[in-house]
C-alpha cells in the first residue's frame, strides 16, 4: 500500500526483458506447471518460504537495542522488543544534529550501503542520504530504525516468541502509534532528546506525524518534520487497494494462518505474497507510464494469444517474484494492517485539531501523479500544522514512486528546508 522501495531507474518504453522464477522471458526456456498452475522458471532456485532477517544470519550494517515491553493499542502486551538500526555521522556533543529517517512498507533499515553481508539489497536512498547528499552525513547523525512489526531485525512475526518458536500469525496487530511508542525507547537508549529532523515517506510519514505529536509528550523535542507521499489519515480508497492485498496472501494455502518458516523454499506463501505486490505496484505507478512504456507490447517471444503475456505482465511478475525473496508475507500483512488503522485524529478531537497542535515546523511534499496518496492528502497536512511551509509538489510521471525516483526535485527541497533552519 506504499512506496516502492527496490524500484530500477525508469526504462524507456519496450524495454521489457524482466527476468524471475514464475516469469518465462523467451523461447527455448524450459517451463512446468505446478499442481496450482503457476509457471515455474527452472533457471531460478525456488523462492524460500520467508526473506526475513533471522537470529543467526549476518548482522550486516545492523545495531540492536532492547527496548522492553509494550502495551499495544490493540490490548495485546509484547515483551521482549529488540530494535533494529543503522546509523550514519557523529552526534554532536549538544545532541542537536539527529535525524530519524523512517521507511515504508516494503522498506529497513539499510538506507545507503551496498547489498550484501546481511542486506538482501542495497540502500533504497542513496540519492538523498551520505556525504555532501541532500541529508549530510558530514553533518547529521542520522538513525534509520527497522520498524516494528518488520521483518529485517526489529521484533516482528519472524522473530521468536515466548514459546522458542517464530511468533508467525500469533504476532499482535500494531499501530503507526505502537511503532512510535518503540522507536521513542530506541531514541532514548541512544541518548538522543532532540529531532533536529525526522523524515518518512509514505507509511513512514505515518509515524512522523506521529512523532510530532508523541514525541514531545514524552520528553523527546521534535523540532522539524518532512512528511512525503503521506497523509494524516488512511482513507476509504487506501484501505479498499490494501484489502485484495491481504487477502491474496490469506488465499495462499502456503500461508498456513502464518506459520510458515519450517517450510521448505518454494514451499512458503510466496505466490500469495507476489500477487499482492503486484497490485500495490500498479497504485505506485500511473497508468500513463505504464501505457507509454508497455502499452500492448508482447513479452519477448510470448504470444497473449496462446498462453502468453504482454510486457507489463512480465514487469509485474517480476516485481513480485523479486519483493518475496527479499521480504516476509506475515509482515506484509500486519504493516498493512497497522497502515489501516492510521488515523492522526484518533482520540485527539479529530485530524484538523491533531494537526493544529504540532508545534514542529514542517516540510510537506506531494507527488502530483500519485494515485495512491493523493495530492490533497498532503494539502490537508500542510494546511492544517501552524509552522508548515506552503505545500511543495513533485512533478513526475511516475505516480507515487517520483519521489524515489525525482531525486533531483525532492532533494533540493530537503536541503533547502535543512538550509533554512540551520540558519534559524
Amino acid at each position: 500500500m506504499t512506496l516502492h522501495l527496490d524500484t530500477p531507474a525508469p526504462a524507456p518504453a519496450g524495454d521489457v526483458q524482466w527476468t524471475a522464477v514464475n516469469d518465462v522471458t523467451g523461447p527455448g526456456r524450459r517451463t512446468a506447471r505446478t499442481p496450482r498452475g503457476a509457471r515455474v522458471d527452472r533457471a531460478h532456485p525456488p523462492v524460500p518460504a520467508s526473506g526475513a532477517w533471522r537470529e543467526g544470519d549476518p548482522a550486516g550494517h545492523r545495531e540492536f537495542v532492547d527496548v522492553g515491553t509494550f502495551d499495544l493499542e490493540g490490548g495485546a502486551r509484547l515483551p521482549d522488543v529488540r530494535v533494529a538500526y543503522e546509523t550514519w555521522g557523529t552526534l554532536d556533543a549538544d545532541g542537536g544534529n539527529a535525524v530519524l529517517l523512517l521507511h515504508a512498507l516494503t522498506g529497513d533499515s539499510h538506507v545507503t550501503g551496498p547489498a550484501g553481508d546481511g542486506h538482501a539489497t542495497a540502500g533504497w536512498w542513496e540519492t538523498m542520504v551520505g556525504p555532501g547528499a541532500p541529508i549530510d552525513t558530514d553533518r547529521y547523525f542520522v538513525v534509520a530504525p527497522n520498524v516494528l512489526g518488520g521483518c529485517q531485525g526489529t521484533t516482528g512475526p519472524s522473530s521468536t516468541g515466548p514459546d522458542g518458536a517464530a511468533w508467525g500469525g500469533d504476532f499482535p496487530r500494531v499501530t503507526p502509534r505502537d511503532q512510535v511508542a518503540v522507536e521513542i525507547e530506541l531514541a532514548r537508549s541512544l541518548g538522543i532528546r532532540r529531532w533536529h529532523l525526522v523524515i518518512g515517506a509514505s507509511m513512514g510519514g505515518h509515524r512522523v506525524l506521529e512523532w510530532a505529536v508523541l514525541g514531545p509528550e514524552h520528553g523527546i523535542e521534535v523540532e522539524a518534520i518532512a512528511a512525503i507521499a503521506t497523509a494524516a489519515q488512511t482513507t476509504g480508497d487506501q484501505i479498499a487497494w490494501a484489502h485484495p492485498q491481504l487477502t491474496a496472501i490469506h488465499a495462499d494455502p502456503r500461508f498456513r494462518d502464518g506459520h510458515y518458516y519450517d517450510a521448505a523454499d518454494g514451499d512458503g506463501p510466496h505466490v500469495g505474497l507476489a500477487v499482492a505486490r503486484q497490485i500495490a505496484h500498479t497504485t505506485y505507478r500511473t497508468a500513463r507510464e505504464l501505457d507509454t512504456r508497455f502499452g500492448r507490447i508482447p513479452q519477448g517471444g510470448e504470444d497473449p494469444l496462446t498462453d502468453g503475456r504482454y510486457a507489463v505482465q512480465s514487469y509485474l511478475d517480476h516485481h513480485g517474484d523479486k519483493l518475496a525473496r527479499r521480504f516476509d508475507a506475515n509482515s506484509y500483512v500486519r504493516l498493512t494492517e497497522s497502515m489501516l488503522t492510521h488515523d492522526l485524529g484518533r482520540d485527539r478531537g479529530g485530524v484538523d485539531a491533531a494537526l493544529g497542535a504540532i508545534t514542529a515546523r514542517a516540510l510537506v511534499v506531494a507527488v502530483d501523479t500519485d494515485r495512491l496518496f493523493l495530492p490533497a492528502d498532503s494539502a490537508r497536512i500542510a494546511a492544517g500544522i501552524p509552522h508548515a511551509l506552503p505545500l511543495r509538489t513533485i512533478r513526475s510521471e511516475f505516480g507515487h514512486d517520483g519521489f524515489l525516483i525525482e531525486s533531483d526535485q525532492l532533494g533540493p527541497m530537503v536541503s533547502a528546508f535543512l538550509g533554512e533552519r540551520a540558519t534559524i
